[in-house]
């Protein structure tokens, strides 16, 4: 902990920092910056120029230098998506998600709104068991009840008869860290993508065997569009949240034939998972691992419109956003950046869990026969090497297309009059990131400003829809 001389000598670098930005002639500017990144905590800093020109006549339609700003320099997003290291832009690429994941079950963006109509799916897939961990029941009922249970070989207890809530810091740890099967549990997130890719193929293996089809046959007749995201449990173990939709063979503007309802594609959503077999790569210190899906599978029907028996839509985007912006801080994840050694390992505050998974990536990453999994490299996320969403190519649109919209939407839509046939010549160097003291300070006021700001909007919003 900083002492008072400490903590004073820092409050009068931010003072300074903040006296000496507010005399300098460019303050206007540099605050209109700030204020376009929404306060972003840590922006990139961008020097350079863009010259548009008519392809025709070579006319200069538009030019902007970086010259005339302050200290010569444009700040833009970081676009982070992790609440833990720029909650603005991350709150941004929530709000992305929400309307990435809606457009493709209610329409919109470019999608016709009649793909509500078509079988859609709300599925959670989990990873298999590792080892028993501590867990927290809804109902108040004991963790792991064992009458006279003998300890494990370790000399650990392999029952636990207390009552844990959602915050007890035990929930999710093994019971015992000798008896967790580490190496598994890093091998299944190393290879949880070709997991979901042998899912998603079985997904039309499995339909045509229901429907009587052959495999071929089924792909030129419908064609399954999904958008999935990561989620890292108490255990730390990759769960996938995924919506799954299935369209006529030519996507989404195509309607599904009639014979395959929401209903046989749930049923096919359970065997296809059930039936998921890989093999990790052979090590003489492990042998080779069988890698399956987890036995817990939830499988919900979206309905056009919601009612008991089906999940609203707007819930489902909601959901899955709610997850695309979590850093470590708020799950088991690990870090929010690559280690370099074990030294970084051991001196990071994990719990226990976590920390013996990042171990074992990193000793599993110097075995040479598992050298392709790039486990070190992956060791702050626990061996998990995937996106945190992704999606399939016509699911829905994409960041970029939202990213164009908003662009054009903060402009006031006044986009050249002849773009078709302009020339853009761009010339753009990186010149460093971030804040000094003063400036973040300032920068965080203004992201909690716009926060408060679409409270207030959405509270006036909500109240008058109600008053309707």
């Amino acid at each position: 902990m900083l002492n008072r001389a400490a903590r004073l000598r820092q409050l009068s670098e931010v003072d300074q920092d903040l006296i000496r930005l507010v005399q300098d002639p460019r303050f206007s500017r540099w605050l209109e910056q700030v204020t376009a990144t929404g306060g972003c905590a840590h922006p990139v800093h961008l020097t350079g120029s863009t010259t548009t020109r008519n392809g025709g006549t070579g006319e200069i339609l538009h030019h902007y230098d970086t010259a005339e700003e302050p200290a010569e320099r444009l700040l833009i997003r970081c676009r982070n998506r992790r609440a833990t290291v720029c909650a603005p832009c991350s709150r941004l690429h929530a709000g992305d998600t929400f309307h990435l994941v809606r457009a493709g079950l209610t329409g919109g963006k470019s999608l016709p709104a009649e793909v509500r109509e078509h079988p859609r799916l709300f599925v959670t897939l989990t990873a298999p068991s590792f080892g028993p961990v501590h867990r927290a029941t809804a109902d108040g009922s004991r963790c792991r009840p064992r009458r006279n249970a003998a300890p494990c070989e370790h000399g650990s207890s392999l029952s636990c008869p207390a009552v844990h809530d959602a915050t007890d810091t035990l929930v999710g740890q093994p019971l015992c860290l000798g008896c967790y099967d580490y190496p598994a549990h890093v091998l299944w997130h190393a290879h949880a993508g070709r997991l979901w890719k042998a899912f998603a193929d079985n997904l039309y293996n499995h339909l045509a065997a229901r429907t009587g089809r052959t495999r071929s046959a089924l792909r030129r007749t419908v064609r399954i569009s999904y958008a999935k995201v990561a989620e890292y449990q108490m255990r730390a173990a990759v769960h996938v949240h995924a919506v799954i939709r299935l369209d006529g063979a030519a996507g989404p503007d195509d309607p599904p034939p009639a014979w395959v309802s929401a209903e046989v594609l749930a049923s096919v959503v359970r065997t296809a998972a059930a039936t998921v077999r890989l093999h990790s790569p052979y090590s003489r210190a492990l042998g080779e691992r069988e890698l399956r899906w987890g036995t817990q599978l939830d499988v919900r029907l979206l309905r056009a419109f919601s009612d008991r028996d089906g999940l609203a839509d707007d819930a489902v985007a909601a959901y899955i956003a709610k997850y695309v912006t979590k850093g470590a801080a708020d799950t088991s994840a690990g870090l929010d950046h690559p280690v370099t050694g074990m030294e970084d390992i051991t001196a990071a505050r994990l719990s226990p869990h976590v920390r013996a998974l990042m171990h074992t990536c990193w000793r599993l990453g110097g075995l040479p026969e598992l050298e392709a999994l790039h486990l070190r490299a992956w060791a702050h996320t626990l061996g998990y090497r995937g996106h945190i969403l992704t999606k399939s190519r016509v699911y829905s649109t994409t960041y970029a297309a939202l990213r164009a919209e908003r662009a054009d939407h903060e402009l006031g839509g006044q986009a050249l009059a002849d773009e078709s046939d302009a020339i853009t010549e761009a010339r753009w160097r990186y010149v460093g990131s971030g804040h000094s003291p003063g400036a973040a300070l300032i920068a965080a006021g203004i992201a909690e400003d716009q926060a408060q700001n679409r409270e207030i909007s959405r509270a006036e919003i909500s109240g008058s829809e109600a008053c309707r």
